[in-house]
């Protein structure tokens, strides 16, 4: 049957009888054992684990982040010394910035997109997983290096010639550069898996006018990020060789230059803060319509928006450099491109605000989390404006005021719209609810603490407090709001600790869910609690944004499908019409071992170059060995293909 036959006439969603539906769990389930839990590929599994391991990450940047303010509570602090606190901020900023806030994005993402959008799995299983791999062996081997004393201390932005070799000797700024590597190479693959999962797998009818606006947040996001990384990995890659090989990119007495760092650092640096803002505006939308019982007000302007700030962050990233030499007209476009891009996310507020003054307002947690992202991204963007004014900038460069200014549209835009989503879809991820009393207990800690440890540090920036010094005499009358800003981090701390000590017990003992326990729309609130392996039992046809919403309740559906071998329905990239039918791999552990064998290359090219010769061989094949077709596999396809 051709993939337009496939699809069904609509209507209520039909059940699969029981046989079929216990050979589809079979079929596209995980293998027994330790050897497939290796060899996992299924979206959701992979999702669990990135989002697991981001987690644990975001908890050791903030243990990190905990022992400096440890440190600067009291002038004269002697609890680390300078070289322990050169790591500290550079280890935290690093964690915070390529190993949690832009890979919990696409990790969250991973799960719910094929979920949202009707699909069975994500595109390319394997890669995932590959994807999965990297980012967890870059992470850990970044922590290694900093148990054996040889983490970076350079800061997470790595200037040179700091970085350089002449002022950073050893290997502690290598183990740096090829995380990013890792890291970076992680989030590409990630990115076209989303972009291909989102562009042709689609449930027919759910044309781009269609998808939920958390799916065209990512869409977006994935865009970006296939244009930012790369400046980073030839910036890190460049650095690297400089340092290893002998090569003079930023070695201005050789004919290098040292700003062309900055120049494609911060090419990659700025649109990554909205790698990290966009996937959370998403968030709000999914969570807003389901608690005010209404479709999300000016879906068009919103996904404009969307669009438009992306453009815009690629034009924003000298301003991250106001007090180079860079021209002064220059520096005039782009205060303007900086002022600019606040229109965008201002359309996008208005039409939040429209939705909740409009509809029937349901006041629960999740909600909690995204009034606070209203009041906490305000004050952030309104220091981002006075940020953009050169004079200004110049006066609070490199002070607290800067990172004030920077946990307040990060954690603001971010973390707390996170923190709401994971309230929100965890009866989706686990089939049963957070404590409602631990999580507004954990949101006014979450607010108080983030409130009394960010904004003090506005007022020491205007009163002169650099960042990255790991100490400071009394005379300067910093020792109130540092003091201060240590207790709001203890406050964070203990939110924290709540949220884990309710995830903990919820999983377990917290009261079940059912399919949709907050009455929401999207399609991934249609299916069981946790989802099946294969997510829908008979694909979905969509007639609406809110397909849940619309009348009866459910969509139509897709018949024709294999339940034996892994079959998906792939459609058009506008229109999502059924195109063709498509096989997916099994479960294979060649993944796993292909991203032993590339970390055995990055982290042996730290010591000699010819790692990168000798180490290309065992990557060459597993690859080999990941795409070898299956003679049983082979089989199954030809006798499915001449069946009648």
């Amino acid at each position: 049957m051709s993939g337009s036959d496939a699809t069904g006439t609509g209507g209520q969603s039909m059940a699969m009888p029981a046989a079929h539906a216990a050979e589809l769990e079979r079929t596209w389930s995980d293998p027994p054992g330790w050897i497939g839990w290796l060899s996992a590929i299924n979206h959701k599994t992979i999702s669990i684990r990135f989002m697991i391991a981001t987690f644990c990450f975001f908890l050791a940047g903030g243990v990190l982040a905990f022992v400096m303010r440890l440190q600067l509570a009291r002038p004269g602090g002697t609890l680390v010394g300078p070289d322990m606190y050169n790591q500290l901020f550079t280890m935290h900023g690093t964690t915070m910035m390529f190993l949690f806030a832009v890979p919990v994005m696409q990790a969250v993402a991973i799960y719910l997109i094929p979920l949202m959008i009707g699909a069975r799995s994500v595109a390319f299983p394997r890669m995932n997983a590959f994807a999965f791999w990297i980012y967890l062996f870059g992470g850990l081997m970044l922590y290694f290096a900093f148990f054996l004393n040889i983490g970076p201390d350079a800061g997470w932005f790595a200037y040179v010639p700091l970085s350089g070799p002449e002022y950073s000797p050893g290997k502690r700024v290598d183990f740096w550069a090829q995380m990013i590597t890792f890291t970076e190479l992680s989030a590409l693959m990630e990115a076209i898996v989303i972009i291909t999962t989102v562009f042709k797998m689609r449930a027919p009818g759910m044309t781009l006018n269609r998808m939920p606006l958390f799916v065209w947040t990512m869409l977006v996001t994935s865009f970006m990020v296939l244009f930012a990384m790369p400046a980073v990995m030839l910036a890190s890659t460049a650095l690297i060789t400089d340092r290893l090989v002998g090569t003079h990119f930023y070695n201005l007495a050789e004919g290098g230059d040292a700003l062309l760092w900055q120049h494609l650092f911060w090419f990659f640096g700025h649109p990554e803060v909205y790698l990290i803002f966009i996937p959370p505006l998403g968030f709000i939308s999914a969570i807003i319509a389901t608690f005010s019982r209404r479709p999300v007000v000016g879906y068009p302007a919103m996904v404009l928006a969307l669009i438009a700030t992306a453009f815009l962050a690629f034009g924003l990233w000298v301003h991250h450099m106001f007090a180079t030499n860079i021209p002064e007209l220059g520096k005039t476009f782009f205060t303007a491109a900086s002022l600019m891009i606040a229109i965008p996310t201002t359309i996008q507020i208005f039409c939040w605000i429209a939705t909740l003054r409009t509809g029937r307002l349901n006041i629960k947690t999740p909600l909690l989390f995204v009034s606070a992202f209203f009041f906490i991204l305000l004050l952030g963007g309104l220091t981002g404006l006075m940020l953009a004014s050169v004079s200004l900038d110049l006066q609070v460069h490199d002070t607290y005021f800067v990172v004030a200014h920077l946990h307040y549209v990060l954690l603001g835009g971010a973390v707390f719209p996170l923190f709401g989503a994971f309230y929100y879809w965890f009866p989706k991820f686990t089939g049963r609810m957070l404590s409602e009393r631990l999580g507004k207990w954990n949101f006014w800690l979450l607010f108080i603490g983030f409130n009394v440890t960010f904004f003090p540090m506005h007022l020491l920036g205007l009163h002169g407090m650099p960042r990255r010094v790991y100490t400071y005499p009394g005379e300067m009358g910093w020792n109130g709001m540092n003091l201060t800003a240590t207790v709001g981090a203890i406050t964070i701390a203990l939110s924290v600790s709540l949220f884990i000590v309710n995830v903990l017990h919820s999983r377990r003992h917290g009261e079940l869910a059912g399919n949709d326990p907050w009455g929401a729309g999207t399609l991934e609130w249609s299916v069981s609690s946790p989802p099946p392996a294969g997510n829908f039992e008979i694909v979905p046809v969509v007639h609406a944004r809110y397909p849940l919403w619309q009348p009866g309740g459910t969509p139509g559906h897709v018949e024709g499908l294999a339940s034996s071998y892994r079959e998906v329905l792939i459609t058009s990239v506008i229109d999502a019409l059924p195109d063709h039918r498509m096989w997916l791999p099994s479960s294979s552990i060649w993944p796993f071992l292909s991203a032993i064998a590339v970390t055995v290359l990055f982290i042996g090219s730290i010591f000699t170059p010819w790692a990168v010769v000798w180490a290309s061989i065992p990557v060459a094949i597993a690859a080999t060995a990941w795409f070898w077709p299956k003679r049983s596999e082979t089989q199954a396809r030809i006798a499915s293909e001449l069946a009648p």
